[in-house]
């Protein structure tokens, strides 16, 4: 793409929702440019195997699915660009973008820059981060092999992971702050099953001690306030997600929990903008919510760019 080109719709982020979207741009003949960012295909290609996106009974790699994604918005003509955007100004028209590579504006915008793992925030969290601390179990279970390992959270995403690491390690504990899971019925039947995978409920962990690596973690009963020291070979942290909206700050609103507030028509408060997926998604969270999000973001921005004088 040359710098200081023009465009009727541009896409941030390269995830299911920002394929999507650009699919559908594609076949409305928008000719749409989508800015991968630094994760092409975003959190999805970051899980193992998919076994919830409709058409794939035996279920399909995260990353083979993203690729799928790409090949069917190429096809009918969107313009993808492995690069990431630094800075956009939603404060004039057109709207302007800036690139490691250059410069553009576009009329419309889509905002699918998706969520980043939260952080725990306790001490030796980020010294061992590449260390024994790994928010992605797809990348960095291989080094976990014979280890007795740690996974915290509750949820779909951390009992999806746990099991996964089954594959590698001796055994998994899933570490939760209450005495119940927030995950699905069947996930929870999977990993209750699963003899490697064991449970300590009523748990968090306040530090995560070590040398050169991940060697212990300092963990509190949430009810009787014990704390005990527990080793470990390494620890997964799956506790949540936090919207990218730094390049927005200030432009766009946002709710309270900071994600990006869109109405049914996933229309922003600054018209021409669009947000989809997880950027805009507190609740669902899922591939297949975040392809539809992208896809009615498109037909929106479609209907916006038809209406323009």
């Amino acid at each position: 793409m040359e710098a200081n080109t023009h465009h009727q719709l541009v896409i941030i982020g390269g995830g299911p929702a920002g394929f999507a979207a650009a699919l559908y741009g594609a076949r409305a003949d928008l000719k749409p440019v989508i800015f991968s960012g630094m994760l092409l295909y975003g959190q999805a290609s970051q899980t193992d195997v998919i076994e919830n996106y409709p058409g794939f009974p035996d279920g399909i790699q995260g990353v083979e699915l993203g690729k799928l994604f790409e090949q069917q918005a190429v096809r009918f003509g969107a313009i993808v660009e492995y690069d990431q955007v630094l800075s956009l100004n939603l404060q004039v028209r057109p709207f302007q973008i800036q690139t490691y590579s250059g410069s553009l504006s576009a009329d419309s915008v889509i905002l699918a820059m998706g969520a980043d793992p939260k952080k725990l925030h306790i001490p030796g969290e980020e010294e061992f981060t590449g260390r024994g601390v790994s928010y992605c179990g797809t990348c960095d279970g291989f080094f976990t092999r014979n280890k007795d390992i740690h996974v915290i959270g509750g949820g779909d995403t951390a009992l999806e992971e746990a099991i996964f690491l089954t594959r590698f390690a001796h055994s998994v504990t899933v570490i939760h702050r209450r005495d119940e899971l927030r995950a699905g019925a069947i996930l929870e039947k999977r990993a209750r099953a699963n003899p490697k995978i064991s449970f300590l409920w009523n748990t968090v962990v306040d530090e995560i001690r070590g040398d050169e690596k991940v060697r212990s973690l300092m963990v509190r009963d949430v009810k009787t306030g014990e704390k005990r020291e527990i080793p470990t070979g390494a620890v997964f942290v799956f506790v949540g997600h936090s919207p990218n909206t730094s390049l927005i700050e200030g432009q766009i609103a946002l709710d309270e929990q900071g994600y990006v507030k869109v109405d049914a028509k996933m229309s922003t408060n600054i018209p021409g903008v669009f947000a989809a997926g997880e950027i805009a998604d507190p609740h669902y969270r899922q591939v297949v919510t975040s392809a539809g999000m992208g896809a009615a973001a498109a037909i929106s921005a479609t209907y916006y760019l038809e209406n323009l004088e």
